[in-house]
């Protein structure tokens, strides 16, 4: 046995004797944190035909020495345990043994988005962070967190690539659902609870590493672009509000957090260079590692080397403000800058030819490296903690008691703008709209059509623009007005029924008109139809306050500063509002 093996050294003792048994390219393997897809059955994924993942994962593990994913898609528990397993074994049998981590996007909500979060499927379905904001409950987003570990450690993740904790203050901008909203303080002492929640008081066996993102602070995107796109690179402060959207992150650090994210954005008009995040030594190494005493994992968002195949399309590499830079130059520029690991690729090549030319040292990558090693001997993943047991996968996740917490919180979380004739009483004849009626059936009588009906029930999502490629078509983005035919055809059910309207906010939609005329409006941020109509019905109490304010046009939205929080003029509901029923 060498000494990294041993359980009993200390941890700083055996990450040094493993990082004197590497070979170069080993080292470069753990600079990466890339994709990985499973079979349905559990099996690993030993064929692949490019258009999401250019690698099989015994090429990743054995060829090319990456002990570091993400898992994409849903899947059973059972079968997640099963794979996980099975990675962990292929990677017990290369030369040294390194176990993988195994991280994911957010699973306990609504949005599916296979470049930022996963429907919940088998895990607890919870609302989106947005709504944990409405409610405002610290105590319950530890409660959350501290089950969102629990069916994690289950299946075998070990890294939560959130919470995301940017401050939503541009409404157009695609993110924001994942947020707690426009609120700096407030999601200061959420993401407090929410860092002791996944990890405990301390990182240990029982955690799961909080990588927080997205440093500095994502959300002032000029014209509320996504920075996923070339089009939407830049991030401006009009409003001179630079400093106010690091408040949650000193929280964040605070807390204890293990890793930092750094953003895509370009920022555009200040005293940092004008590159992305990820590239940015001003802004890693000056503010967050120097001045912040951020000593943990940087690993920046996926993909900013290398021009990727999603879908079939080809994605350039978001390299913002060092386009012209190769592939190896955009990768030196990334470790001077201060970055650990390097999100979504899978190039340790490239890496190797650095340091064989002189340009970044061993030891550059060395302190890289002994960051990454730390944190799996940490979290036990080279001693007990390496395999899981899918029998207990499949008993955690979506545990009774877990669902039905995430259950109530959906219900807290809605947040009625207008209340009208709630609560409902009786066995109203029901009309409904992107409502199940075999749901509605159990509070009142479902008709046919609106003229049969003494009152409808009507979901609606906030408004957005289609976008031409299969990703970014997941970026709802562009305009938050219902536009026409269909404000049209709203209005005219508004007119012929008392309606009961519920609106999906993933952004604050523009609606004065759907406000004045709905009987009653409800916003929900992931929220089932049991959970709206407990809510209407009087069975359950809503205790939602908006995370962010709802502006009263696309003009007003076009005027307002993008990093200034609530900005826009007469807002239509303003941030903070809701009413008790």
């Amino acid at each position: 046995m060498h000494p990294y093996q041993d359980a009993t050294q200390p941890v700083a003792d055996r990450v040094e004797d493993l990082l004197s048994r590497m070979t170069l390219e080993e080292k470069a393997g753990q600079l990466f944190h890339s994709m990985l897809m499973m079979n349905a059955d559990g099996t690993p994924v030993t064929e692949t035909d490019g258009s999401m993942l250019p690698f099989t994962t015994p090429e990743l593990i054995e060829g090319r020495h990456l002990t570091h994913f993400n898992l994409l898609g849903t899947y059973g528990a059972r079968e997640m345990a099963l794979w996980h397993n099975a990675i962990q074994e292929m990677a017990a049998h290369t030369r040294l043994g390194i176990p993988v981590s195994l991280s994911t996007d957010p699973r306990h909500a609504f949005t599916d988005n296979i470049g930022a979060s996963f429907n919940s499927g088998a895990f607890s379905a919870w609302p989106e962070a947005l709504g944990l904001a409405a409610i405002a409950d610290p105590e319950l987003v530890f409660r959350f967190a501290d089950t969102v570990r629990r069916e994690y450690l289950s299946v075998g993740f070990r890294t939560a690539l959130h919470p995301q904790i940017d401050l939503a203050t541009e409404p157009r901008w695609a993110r924001q659902s994942g947020t707690f909203g426009s609120d700096a303080k407030l999601t200061g002492e959420l993401v407090q609870a929410y860092v002791r929640g996944l990890q405990g008081e301390e990182l240990g066996r029982d955690s799961v590493a909080a990588m927080v993102k997205h440093f500095p602070g994502g959300g002032p995107q000029k014209d509320g672009e996504d920075p996923h796109f070339p089009h939407g690179k830049e991030q401006i402060y009009p409003g001179g509000m630079r400093e106010h959207h690091l408040e949650p992150f000193k929280a964040a650090i605070a807390a204890g957090c293990s890793q930092m994210m750094p953003y895509y954005g370009q920022p555009i008009g200040t005293d940092w260079e004008e590159v992305g995040f990820g590239f940015n030594k001003g802004v890693v190494t000056g503010l967050l590692r120097e001045e912040l005493g951020f000593t943990g994992i940087v690993c920046t968002d996926w993909g900013l080397l290398t021009d990727a195949s999603i879908f079939g399309e080809t994605h350039v590499a978001r390299a913002w403000g060092v386009e012209h830079l190769s592939v190896a130059e955009r990768a030196a520029k990334s470790l001077d800058a201060g970055s650990d690991q390097f999100g979504g690729e899978q190039c340790p090549e490239v890496i190797v030819e650095l340091v064989e030319s002189g340009r970044i040292s061993e030891a550059r990558v060395d302190a890289s490296v002994r960051r990454l090693l730390r944190e799996k001997f940490v979290l036990g993943l080279f001693d007990e903690r390496r395999y899981v047991d899918p029998g207990e996968a499949a008993e955690t996740v979506g545990r009774a008691d877990f669902t039905a917490a995430g259950a109530a919180a959906q219900r807290r979380s809605l947040t009625v703008l207008t209340d009208g004739p709630l609560p409902l009483s009786g066995r109203p004849k029901l009309y409904v709209e992107s409502v199940d009626p075999a749901v509605a059936a159990a509070y009142g009588d479902v008709v046919a059509t609106p003229a049969e009906a003494d009152l409808a029930v009507l979901r609606l999502r906030t408004p957005y623009e289609e976008r031409p490629n299969r990703f970014e078509s997941f970026f709802h983005s562009g305009s938050l007005a219902f536009a026409e035919p269909e404000l049209t055809r709203i209005l005219a059910l508004l007119t012929t029924v008392p309606t009961v309207v519920c609106v999906n906010l993933e952004r604050p939609a523009v609606l004065p008109e759907i406000a004045e005329r709905a009987a009653a409006l409800i916003a929900d941020y992931g929220a089932s139809d049991e959970a709206l109509l407990d809510v209407a019905f009087g069975r359950a109490k809503a205790e939602g306050r908006l995370p962010f304010e709802l502006p009263r046009s696309m003009a007003a939205v076009e005027a307002a500063r993008p990093d200034v929080p609530n900005d826009t003029k007469d807002p239509v509901f303003p941030h903070g509002h809701g009413l008790a029923i």
